[in-house]
């Protein structure tokens, strides 16, 4: 799913530009500009990169909210060194990743593409460790901000629920300046990973309530606990990783902002993934920590139906997973027509309408009355508390054959799903679909 920019809705008046528009690729440029021409040496030329690319992330910090209020918490940020991030060289990396090869791609996005690669670690260099590598692309300046922005954030950031920096690269050489950034690998992939048609063993109910839980502590991190007060901007399950013990991590930090004091917002540009951004943010460009609350919402709706936000290949009624949801979200009964049908029927009923009561409350149009993100935790935290998760180490379902019992509940919810079609008007669809040609006797 593409992320989206709306240029009319940019705002100049707050002082703090987004990172997508084109008042901001002027201070990018300049900056990397600056740090491509210090160098005369070899030696000289490496320090001079690395000291230039702090420099770099400083500004880019300022750049992350607006002035006026907000002014105090950019000179915080600039002046705070990095939490002890480790400097790459370009030709390190290039090592790591066999040269970037294609065997070794784990995905590719707005950004650039990640490498799967293996560095030696700082203390111990006898000892490897896997890690995730994201290269800069070289179309226009959006990389660049994406790059410094998350530097910034992860560089001051540390939770358990958020994908750890290891370190950047920042080098300039005859094919220009080569940005790149080292994380952590998550050897268990991404959340959309696991809940994608494609998926042959897709993510169990324990696991999504644990998905949940992780997300939104990562979540309440950002908006509550952290130094200062950031905006992710960008939740989806692409961007919810799964370490090796499943544990839920937030990733790709490059729409992360800044956000205002409590109760306000900034105004920028529209920014993120269709189907994603709150109603609010797209029409006016007002952002605040309620648009990732909404995007929660969004997210939950997902683990529950295990189907995208928008999807033109569904029938008319259902294209929009938050119009098609909503209606049948508020009763238990209705509410088995519309879970994901690959659970087999393994999950708690109970837990499921409690969980869509919750994301009800993210997805209130008006955001004044959507909850804080330290309610939706503890709200999430009741629901896995009061289920039966069974042992986290073994997510997803198993391969074996369903017993005689769980055929008919599967088709007993399938039966209901195609009478809740047929009464929400999509009969004419329904009976298309089951139509076979047959020959007529004629008089």
């Amino acid at each position: 799913m593409n992320c989206f920019r709306f240029p009319s809705w940019e705002r100049e008046r707050d002082g703090g530009d987004d990172r997508r528009g084109p008042a901001t690729s002027t201070t990018t440029g300049r900056s990397l500009s600056a740090r491509s021409n210090s160098s005369s040496t070899t030696s000289t030329d490496t320090r001079d990169v690395r000291r230039s690319a702090s420099e770099c992330c400083s500004l880019n910090a300022s750049e992350l909210s607006s002035a006026g209020s907000m002014s105090q918490c950019h000179r915080q940020l600039s002046q705070r060194p990095p939490n002890a991030l480790r400097v790459f060289t370009f030709q390190e990396l290039r090592t790591a990743t066999g040269g970037f090869s294609r065997s070794r791609m784990l995905g590719e996005g707005g950004f650039g593409c990640v490498y799967r690669g293996t560095v030696r670690t700082a203390v111990e260099p006898r000892r490897s460790l896997d890690v995730a590598i994201k290269q800069l692309g070289r179309k226009g300046l959006q990389g660049h901000k994406e790059w410094m922005t998350e530097v910034n954030v992860l560089g001051v950031v540390e939770h358990d629920n958020l994908v750890k920096l290891i370190g950047y690269c920042a080098e300039d050489d005859e094919r220009g300046m080569q940005l790149l950034l080292v994380y952590e690998f998550m050897p268990n992939g991404s959340l959309a990973d696991h809940l994608s048609a494609r998926s042959t063993r897709p993510a169990s109910w324990a696991m999504r309530l644990r998905v949940a839980l992780d997300t939104a502590r990562g979540l309440k991190y950002l908006h509550e606990e952290s130094e200062f007060k950031i905006i992710f901007r960008d939740l989806k399950p692409s961007n919810i990783l799964l370490d090796e013990k499943w544990n839920a991590k937030l990733s790709d930090f490059g729409l992360a902002r800044l956000g205002p004091q409590e109760g306000s917002h900034v105004s920028t540009a529209v920014v993120g993934t269709i189907g994603y951004a709150a109603p609010e943010y797209i029409h006016t460009g007002r952002l605040s920590t309620k648009n990732d609350i909404w995007s929660f919402g969004v997210v939950l709706y997902e683990l529950l139906t295990g189907r995208r936000p928008l999807d033109r290949n569904r029938p008319r009624g259902e294209q929009n997973l938050v119009d098609w949801v909503k209606p049948y979200s508020s009763d238990a009964k209705k509410l088995e027509a519309v879970i994901d049908p690959r659970l087999q029927g393994n999950y708690s009923i109970k837990s499921a309408a409690k969980l869509a009561s919750v994301a009800n409350k993210c997805l209130v149009r008006h955001a004044r009355y959507r909850p804080k993100m330290s309610e939706v935790l503890e709200m999430v935290q009741k629901i896995v508390e009061s289920s039966e998760l069974g042992t986290p180490e073994h997510p997803l379902i198993s391969n074996s054959k369903e017993s005689v019992s769980d055929e008919k509940k599967r088709k007993g919810l399938d039966l209901k799903r195609r009478i809740t079609d047929i009464k929400a008007g999509e009969g004419r669809w329904f009976a298309w679909q089951r139509w076979t040609p047959k020959l007529v006797r004629t008089q």
